[in-house]
Protein backbone atom coordinates (compact mmCIF):
# COMPACT_ATOMS: atom_id res chain seq x y z
CA UNK A 1 0.00 0.00 0.00
CA UNK A 2 1.22 3.50 -0.85
CA UNK A 3 1.04 5.66 2.28
CA UNK A 4 2.51 8.80 0.68
CA UNK A 5 0.53 11.95 1.51
CA UNK A 6 -0.34 13.96 -1.60
CA UNK A 7 -0.54 17.75 -1.32
CA UNK A 8 -1.92 20.21 -3.85
CA UNK A 9 -0.05 23.52 -3.58
CA UNK A 10 -1.52 26.54 -5.39
CA UNK A 11 0.89 29.49 -5.37
CA UNK A 12 1.23 32.11 -8.11
CA UNK A 13 4.73 33.25 -7.14
CA UNK A 14 6.93 30.73 -9.05
CA UNK A 15 10.00 31.06 -6.83
CA UNK A 16 8.03 30.68 -3.59
CA UNK A 17 6.01 27.82 -5.04
CA UNK A 18 9.17 25.87 -5.93
CA UNK A 19 10.72 26.49 -2.51
CA UNK A 20 7.61 25.21 -0.73
CA UNK A 21 7.28 22.23 -3.10
CA UNK A 22 10.90 21.17 -2.68
CA UNK A 23 10.78 21.62 1.09
CA UNK A 24 7.66 19.46 1.37
CA UNK A 25 9.17 16.80 -0.88
CA UNK A 26 12.21 16.55 1.41
CA UNK A 27 9.67 15.54 4.11
CA UNK A 28 8.43 12.77 1.79
CA UNK A 29 5.19 14.44 0.72
CA UNK A 30 4.14 14.18 -2.91
CA UNK A 31 3.37 17.70 -4.16
CA UNK A 32 1.45 18.99 -7.18
CA UNK A 33 2.16 22.68 -7.86
CA UNK A 34 -0.32 24.98 -9.61
CA UNK A 35 0.15 28.68 -10.41
CA UNK A 36 -3.53 29.65 -10.45
CA UNK A 37 -6.91 28.50 -9.17
CA UNK A 38 -8.11 27.04 -12.48
CA UNK A 39 -5.00 24.87 -12.85
CA UNK A 40 -5.29 23.83 -9.19
CA UNK A 41 -8.90 22.74 -9.59
CA UNK A 42 -8.00 20.68 -12.65
CA UNK A 43 -5.29 18.86 -10.65
CA UNK A 44 -7.70 18.35 -7.74
CA UNK A 45 -10.20 16.61 -10.07
CA UNK A 46 -7.56 14.32 -11.60
CA UNK A 47 -5.41 13.34 -8.62
CA UNK A 48 -5.98 11.74 -5.23
CA UNK A 49 -5.25 14.76 -3.03
CA UNK A 50 -5.04 14.49 0.78
CA UNK A 51 -4.47 18.15 1.70
CA UNK A 52 -4.63 21.57 0.01
CA UNK A 53 -2.31 24.55 0.51
CA UNK A 54 -3.90 27.51 -1.29
CA UNK A 55 -2.61 31.03 -1.81
CA UNK A 56 -5.52 33.45 -1.38
CA UNK A 57 -4.50 36.01 -4.03
CA UNK A 58 -4.15 34.11 -7.31
CA UNK A 59 -4.95 35.01 -10.93
CA UNK A 60 -7.91 33.52 -12.84
CA UNK A 61 -9.42 32.07 -9.65
CA UNK A 62 -8.50 33.11 -6.09
CA UNK A 63 -7.98 30.72 -3.20
CA UNK A 64 -11.26 31.53 -1.44
CA UNK A 65 -13.29 30.85 -4.60
CA UNK A 66 -11.40 27.63 -5.22
CA UNK A 67 -11.98 26.47 -1.62
CA UNK A 68 -15.73 27.16 -1.93
CA UNK A 69 -15.93 24.99 -5.04
CA UNK A 70 -13.95 22.17 -3.46
CA UNK A 71 -16.02 22.30 -0.27
CA UNK A 72 -19.14 21.65 -2.37
CA UNK A 73 -17.61 18.31 -3.33
CA UNK A 74 -15.56 17.42 -0.25
CA UNK A 75 -16.28 18.79 3.22
CA UNK A 76 -13.46 16.96 4.99
CA UNK A 77 -10.24 17.50 3.00
CA UNK A 78 -7.94 19.80 5.03
CA UNK A 79 -7.31 23.27 3.55
CA UNK A 80 -4.55 25.69 4.58
CA UNK A 81 -4.62 29.24 3.22
CA UNK A 82 -1.46 31.23 2.51
CA UNK A 83 -2.18 34.93 2.69
CA UNK A 84 -0.55 38.33 2.82
CA UNK A 85 -3.79 39.68 4.24
CA UNK A 86 -3.89 40.41 7.96
CA UNK A 87 -7.35 41.91 8.41
CA UNK A 88 -9.49 39.99 10.88
CA UNK A 89 -12.44 39.80 8.48
CA UNK A 90 -10.27 38.14 5.83
CA UNK A 91 -9.06 35.53 8.27
CA UNK A 92 -12.58 34.85 9.52
CA UNK A 93 -13.85 34.59 5.93
CA UNK A 94 -11.24 31.96 5.20
CA UNK A 95 -12.39 29.81 8.11
CA UNK A 96 -16.08 30.43 7.40
CA UNK A 97 -15.91 29.12 3.83
CA UNK A 98 -14.24 25.92 4.97
CA UNK A 99 -10.56 26.62 5.57
CA UNK A 100 -8.93 24.72 8.41
CA UNK A 101 -5.87 26.88 8.95
CA UNK A 102 -3.98 29.84 7.53
CA UNK A 103 -0.46 31.21 7.43
CA UNK A 104 0.39 34.87 6.95
CA UNK A 105 3.31 35.57 4.65
CA UNK A 106 6.20 35.51 5.27
CA UNK A 107 6.22 32.21 7.18
CA UNK A 108 8.75 29.54 8.05
CA UNK A 109 8.67 26.14 6.38
CA UNK A 110 8.87 24.46 9.77
CA UNK A 111 5.66 26.17 10.83
CA UNK A 112 3.91 25.04 7.66
CA UNK A 113 5.08 21.46 8.23
CA UNK A 114 3.76 21.49 11.80
CA UNK A 115 0.38 22.80 10.67
CA UNK A 116 0.15 20.21 7.89
CA UNK A 117 0.91 17.38 10.30
CA UNK A 118 -1.59 18.70 12.85
CA UNK A 119 -4.35 18.74 10.24
CA UNK A 120 -3.47 15.28 8.96
CA UNK A 121 -3.55 13.94 12.52
CA UNK A 122 -6.95 15.58 13.08
CA UNK A 123 -8.27 14.01 9.88
CA UNK A 124 -7.12 10.56 11.01
CA UNK A 125 -8.83 11.17 14.37
CA UNK A 126 -12.04 12.06 12.56
CA UNK A 127 -12.01 8.82 10.56
CA UNK A 128 -11.69 6.66 13.65
CA UNK A 129 -13.96 8.44 16.12
CA UNK A 130 -17.40 7.39 17.26
CA UNK A 131 -20.88 8.93 17.31
CA UNK A 132 -21.21 11.06 20.44
CA UNK A 133 -24.33 11.83 22.49
CA UNK A 134 -24.92 15.27 23.97
CA UNK A 135 -28.35 15.97 25.45
CA UNK A 136 -30.94 15.39 22.71
CA UNK A 137 -28.26 15.56 20.03
CA UNK A 138 -26.32 12.82 18.31
CA UNK A 139 -23.01 14.01 16.89
CA UNK A 140 -21.65 11.91 14.04
CA UNK A 141 -18.06 13.07 14.14
CA UNK A 142 -16.80 11.03 11.15
CA UNK A 143 -19.48 12.58 8.92
CA UNK A 144 -19.50 15.96 10.75
CA UNK A 145 -23.29 15.82 11.20
CA UNK A 146 -25.14 17.13 14.27
CA UNK A 147 -28.61 15.61 14.60
CA UNK A 148 -31.37 16.75 16.97
CA UNK A 149 -33.70 13.86 17.95
CA UNK A 150 -35.10 12.48 14.67
CA UNK A 151 -34.33 15.50 12.50
CA UNK A 152 -32.27 15.13 9.34
CA UNK A 153 -29.29 16.80 10.98
CA UNK A 154 -27.06 19.70 9.99
CA UNK A 155 -23.66 19.52 8.34
CA UNK A 156 -20.83 21.09 10.33
CA UNK A 157 -17.64 22.47 8.87
CA UNK A 158 -14.35 20.73 9.60
CA UNK A 159 -13.41 23.35 12.20
CA UNK A 160 -16.87 23.33 13.86
CA UNK A 161 -16.79 19.55 14.11
CA UNK A 162 -13.37 19.39 15.73
CA UNK A 163 -14.17 22.20 18.16
CA UNK A 164 -17.42 20.50 19.20
CA UNK A 165 -15.61 17.18 19.53
CA UNK A 166 -13.18 18.63 22.06
CA UNK A 167 -15.95 20.45 23.94
CA UNK A 168 -17.91 17.19 24.28
CA UNK A 169 -14.85 15.22 25.34
CA UNK A 170 -14.31 17.82 28.09
CA UNK A 171 -18.03 18.16 28.94
CA UNK A 172 -18.72 20.09 32.17
CA UNK A 173 -15.02 20.97 32.41
CA UNK A 174 -13.17 24.06 31.21
CA UNK A 175 -11.63 23.66 27.78
CA UNK A 176 -8.56 25.86 28.01
CA UNK A 177 -8.60 28.57 25.36
CA UNK A 178 -4.90 28.60 24.53
CA UNK A 179 -4.74 24.80 24.42
CA UNK A 180 -7.52 24.43 21.85
CA UNK A 181 -6.27 27.39 19.81
CA UNK A 182 -2.83 25.84 19.54
CA UNK A 183 -4.28 22.42 18.76
CA UNK A 184 -6.81 23.44 16.09
CA UNK A 185 -5.53 26.81 14.83
CA UNK A 186 -1.78 26.33 15.26
CA UNK A 187 -1.26 29.25 17.68
CA UNK A 188 -3.22 31.44 20.09
CA UNK A 189 -2.73 34.86 18.49
CA UNK A 190 -5.41 37.58 18.34
CA UNK A 191 -6.74 36.66 14.90
CA UNK A 192 -7.16 33.00 15.79
CA UNK A 193 -8.85 33.92 19.07
CA UNK A 194 -11.37 36.08 17.20
CA UNK A 195 -11.98 33.25 14.74
CA UNK A 196 -12.60 30.80 17.58
CA UNK A 197 -15.17 33.18 19.08
CA UNK A 198 -17.02 33.13 15.75
CA UNK A 199 -17.11 29.35 15.70
CA UNK A 200 -18.29 29.17 19.31
CA UNK A 201 -21.19 31.50 18.41
CA UNK A 202 -22.10 29.25 15.47
CA UNK A 203 -22.09 26.15 17.67
CA UNK A 204 -24.30 27.87 20.25
CA UNK A 205 -26.89 28.58 17.55
CA UNK A 206 -26.82 24.99 16.34
CA UNK A 207 -27.25 23.63 19.88
CA UNK A 208 -29.99 26.03 21.05
CA UNK A 209 -32.78 23.51 20.36
CA UNK A 210 -31.81 21.77 23.59
CA UNK A 211 -32.27 24.21 26.50
CA UNK A 212 -30.17 22.02 28.78
CA UNK A 213 -27.03 22.56 26.70
CA UNK A 214 -24.90 25.67 27.08
CA UNK A 215 -21.44 26.75 25.99
CA UNK A 216 -20.34 29.25 28.60
CA UNK A 217 -17.39 31.60 28.49
CA UNK A 218 -15.11 31.16 31.50
CA UNK A 219 -13.42 34.53 31.45
CA UNK A 220 -9.65 34.35 31.31
CA UNK A 221 -9.60 30.57 30.87
CA UNK A 222 -11.72 29.24 28.03
CA UNK A 223 -15.09 27.62 27.40
CA UNK A 224 -17.20 24.99 29.13
CA UNK A 225 -19.88 22.82 27.53
CA UNK A 226 -22.56 22.29 30.17
CA UNK A 227 -25.14 19.54 29.78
Amino acid sequence: MNNTITILLAEDEPALGLIIKESLETRHFKVFLAENGIEAYSIYKKEDIHLLVLDVMMPKKDGFTLAKEIRMEDDTIPIIFLTAKSQTQDVVEGFTIGGNDYLKKPFSMEELIVRINNLLNSTNLQKTSEILKIGNFAFNFPKQILQYKNDAGVQLTHREAHLLFHLIKNKNEVLERSLILNKLWGNDDFFNARSMDVFITKLRKKLKQDENIQIVNVRGFGYKLIC
